[in-house]
């Protein structure tokens, strides 16, 4: 029998699959199952608008994280209160808002801060969770027609998103940063015949490895195109040796509260060079901020609560990283090198 091949995912898109179709276990096959959630507005169905209705959710340590002084990072970040605001825009405007959010009409007015802040965080983090139960459903339903039709133990099922999310830590929503609620990825799969149930794996895996690992299990020879590396050896439990040690992060939209920046991180630190300019990079702001290095020790402060940069005892190891950064950028073709502002940025702001 041919092996057969299918997975799912869940990115940002839609796509309508006829429900009355069979697969037939002879054969080969791929499906590709994509969500528009957890995506903003954050929207469930009407059989979930009860889910977590009488519960207070627990909050992150760091939601009341209110300004870049608590902990020493560089920027305000989309906090919130930005949240709110959308909501409290579409209430006024629920025909002229650009999307439409569950539970209107919401708002914090008169409410101090901290209750404010509880407030719209729980509105939020319970839609979201409602959003994602929808997911789960209907990830059931597939799953549950594999084991029916006899496919289960032949089938290679994976589920990963685009990136993390921040759900009130460092009171932030939103995506787009280096701190690991947002680089971070779920991924998730299950292929009886190779993997082992139940395990985990530690491996620095970047979303570039993903088309190398399904090219991989399809039997197809990796495209020169693809820059990733096929990880099917490392969720055997046999991770080569020259497996990469260091990822390599850039997000260019820049504003603001939210700079462009670069940075790296491994399994013990993480650094990160907010060099502040739109640079020529389309939908940035034209306000630049002034370009600021942030440092974490990923074992002592995990949750990315205390920036360490100007810290003495850590003087040698960003040396090493600032190395190490240059190198991932060359490796990667990320230079900027027809950018000149960046040159100078650099050259101002480096060491």
């Amino acid at each position: 029998m041919n092996k057969i091949f299918g997975f799912f995912c869940s990115f940002c898109f839609v796509q309508l699959i006829d429900s009355t179709a069979t697969i037939s276990k002879e054969k080969p096959f791929l499906l590709m199952t994509h969500f528009k959630a957890t995506h903003e507005p954050f929207d469930y169905p009407d059989r979930f608008a009860d889910l977590y209705k009488n519960q207070n959710l627990p909050e992150p340590a760091s939601l009341f994280d209110f300004s870049p002084e608590t902990t020493g990072r560089s920027f305000v970040g989309q906090k919130l209160e930005n949240l709110t605001w959308r909501y409290e825009q579409a209430s006024n405007n629920p025909d002229k808002w650009w999307c439409k959010y569950p539970g209107l009409p919401f708002y914090t007015k008169e409410l101090d801060s901290i209750t404010a802040r509880k407030k719209v965080y729980q509105k939020f983090a319970k839609d979201f969770l409602r959003s994602g139960a929808a997911i789960d459903d209907n990830i059931g339903k597939i799953l549950d027609y594999l084991e029916t039709s006899g496919l289960a133990e032949n089938t290679i099922v994976v589920y990963t998103a685009d990136q993390g999310y921040f759900l009130g830590e460092h009171g932030f929503f939103d995506k787009r940063l280096i701190y690991d609620e947002s680089l971070r990825m779920p991924f998730v799969i299950r292929y009886p015949k190779e993997i082992a149930a139940g395990k985990r794996i530690d491996d620095i895996i970047l979303n570039i490895d993903f088309a190398a690992l399904f090219a991989d299990y399809a039997g197809i020879k990796k495209p020169v195109t693809i820059q990733g590396r096929s990880f099917r050896e490392n969720l055997k439990g046999n991770t080569p040796a020259d497996w990469r040690k260091t990822a390599y992060y850039r997000y260019w939209q820049h504003y603001p509260i939210r700079p462009g920046h670069f940075g790296i991180r491994n399994k013990d630190y993480k650094l990160a060079f907010f060099y502040g300019d739109a640079l020529d990079m389309t939908g940035s702001s034209k306000e630049s901020t002034t370009p600021s290095w942030e440092f974490y020790d990923m074992n002592k402060d995990p949750k990315e609560n205390h920036n360490a940069y100007n810290d003495p005892s850590y003087t040698a190891i960003i040396k090493e990283m600032k190395i190490e950064l240059l190198k991932q950028r060359k490796e990667s073709g990320d230079t900027d090198a027809n950018r000149p502002k960046m040159k100078e940025i650099m050259d101002a702001y480096w060491d």
